[in-house]
């Protein structure tokens, strides 16, 4: 059912994760054609069954599309992806025009572009999580040429309402650097605040409507304490491993860029440790697992 003004595009995706099952189900609801491919074949069926068409492979996407969306787990992912054995880049007659929306740094994102320069790239990573890019309501953070990014706008509007270019081919992965150190900071600082609530003896579920509207209301406080609070993680709107993946670019970052970030550094290694503690694939909100109630003077866990 066409549920938007823009023509129907043939349109390729690569990566059907949890934000890739998402858009991928959006792009099907507007009338566009999809072809898939996934490194892990049994994740298609998620989305085959609503009118997607696999593709043997990355270079088979491309061919039998106007325009390429990655969605991967890393910069690796991406490269392998385009220029690996059949992928994007030996396509024969493929789309020039690529656009990841996957969250890498934004030195690879140039360096990768810079090495195809048939290809028209533009780095667009989202964030808002899966509800919010089954509806259309993802934050997009978009970096490329302009004629690029003028081409890429209207397909991108479709699947976020907020969409900025940030500038030159990387910008939208810097802003998105940035996004995902408010993240990960933000994610264990409200696992901290329910636990200090909870200890407190408060009605800890009352505490978002009780600040909203003051200096301390936020996303993060209206949509993911209550989530910890909860302990309601169940599906997840993301992953440990990938959050911890993130923090980790945002730390190399800084340093790049002779920041020391001592909140961001202790996200990072928290959730690096819950990575190690067995929960990679836990919900990336779930960080809580990590605390205990302790005494101030109590070694952390």
């Amino acid at each position: 059912m066409r549920t938007t003004g823009m023509p129907a595009l043939r349109i390729g995706f690569i990566g059907i994760g949890l934000m890739g099952e998402a858009m991928v189900l959006r792009l099907l609801d507007q009338g566009h054609a999809v072809t898939v491919w996934n490194r892990e074949p049994e994740r298609l069926e998620t989305v085959l069954s609503f009118g997607a068409v696999a593709a043997a492979s990355p270079a088979e996407v491309a061919t039998a599309s106007d325009v390429v969306l990655l969605c991967v787990l890393d910069a690796q992912a991406v490269e392998d992806r385009v220029f690996g054995p059949r992928g994007v880049a030996q396509a024969v007659g493929a789309s020039r025009l690529l656009v990841d929306l996957s969250t890498i740094p934004p030195a690879d994102t140039r360096a990768l572009a810079g090495r195809a320069p048939g290809l028209c790239w533009v780095d667009a990573p989202v964030s808002g999580g899966p509800t919010a890019a089954r509806e259309g309501g993802l934050a997009i953070m978009v970096g490329g040429a302009d004629a690029d990014v003028g081409r890429a706008l209207p397909l991108l509007r479709s699947l976020g309402h907020n969409v900025t270019h940030m500038g030159p081919v990387g910008a939208g992965q810097t802003a998105k650097v940035l996004n995902q150190a408010i993240v990960g900071a933000g994610f264990a600082l409200m696992s901290e605040v329910v636990l200090l609530a909870e200890a407190a003896g408060i009605d800890a579920a009352r505490l978002p409507a009780c600040l909203a509207g003051g200096l301390a209301d936020s996303v993060l406080l209206q949509k993911i304490y209550p989530r910890i609070h909860a302990r309601a993680f169940d599906p997840p709107i993301g992953y440990a491993r990938q959050l911890s993946k993130d923090l980790q670019m945002v730390r190399s970052f800084a340093h790049a860029h002779g920041c020391a970030l001592p909140l961001v550094e202790e996200a990072a290694e928290r959730y690096a440790a819950y990575v190690a503690a067995g929960g990679a694939m836990a919900d990336s909100t779930s960080l809580i697992a990590m605390y205990r109630s302790t005494p101030p003077d109590a070694p952390l866990p």
